[in-house]
């Protein structure tokens, strides 16, 4: 029975401690004109099982627009002491007339303790649009060969396979790899695309052959012959010999074979 009393103790205590206000305000959009204030006014613990925690949040929300807010959803975050996200809910708005306030209670289940919340858009109406955050989304680009280095908008991005958050929009994406042909491919983020999608480029051949130099020059040119001593290829139409020591290596194109003649 003691051990009994002293757990539902620990228990009311930390419900207790959860009620306290947190007096958190939360003004969307950031920058700019304000539209929303959330104001949290008290989080309150009304369970528990294992590391989640269920919490009945009381939250006021004020439209400081001088407009009328027909229709409006924010997802809400939660975070612990460490800024780490431990759970996440809804919030709608309805018909929220210029300068009304509302006040609601949340629901939310976290894993672990929240210390402070933050609100992100989901669906606004038209007229508030563009306060919006832009929409970014998720995916991975391959090359065919992979290795290849690619650019988003003049950028240096990484190489091929590469993870890749794009916004709304068009982008041009370049590739690049010693030995084949550099390219470019249009690519369109539509605002309705999800996450997860793949792009896949594959890089033609250099109509080149390439040599590097041990001093580390590159030349794009035709190998015309290679011996125990030297190599002879063939640079804007002029040839050019080198000692064969002075070749690091070379990278030869694949060429189909001359037709013969009849």
């Amino acid at each position: 029975m003691r051990i009994c009393l002293l757990a539902l103790t620990v228990f009311v205590c930390a419900i207790a401690a959860a009620a306290k206000d947190a007096s958190q305000v939360i003004v969307w959009p950031e920058t700019g004109d304000p539209v929303l204030r959330f104001t949290v006014l008290k989080i309150r613990q009304v369970g528990s099982y294992g590391n989640q925690h269920t919490y009945d949040i009381d939250t006021q929300v004020e439209n400081l627009w001088p407009k009328r807010i027909p229709a409006a959803t924010f997802r809400f975050y939660m975070f612990d002491k460490n800024k780490v996200r431990i759970g996440e809910g809804y919030i709608d708005l309805t018909n929220l007339s210029p300068h009304e306030t509302v006040r609601m209670q949340l629901n939310c289940v976290t894993a672990g303790n929240p210390l402070t919340l933050s609100v992100a858009p989901q669906t606004l109406p038209p007229e508030l649009q563009d306060k919006a955050p832009p929409k970014i989304v998720s995916l991975t680009v391959y090359s065919v060969p992979s290795g290849a280095k690619v650019s988003v908008d003049g950028m240096a991005a990484g190489v091929t396979p590469l993870a890749l958050k794009l916004t709304v929009g068009g982008h041009t994406l370049q590739f690049s790899k010693e030995g084949f042909n550099t390219g470019s491919y249009p690519l369109v983020i539509n605002p309705d695309q999800v996450s997860g999608g793949q792009v896949s480029y594959e890089l033609g051949a250099s109509a080149h052959d390439t040599i590097e130099l041990r001093d580390g020059t590159l030349l794009n040119a035709d190998v015309e012959s290679v011996s125990a001593t030297e190599v002879v290829v063939t640079v804007g139409g002029k040839q050019q010999t080198f000692d064969r020591n002075q070749i690091k290596r070379i990278l030869f194109v694949q060429r189909e074979p001359a037709s013969q003649a009849r």
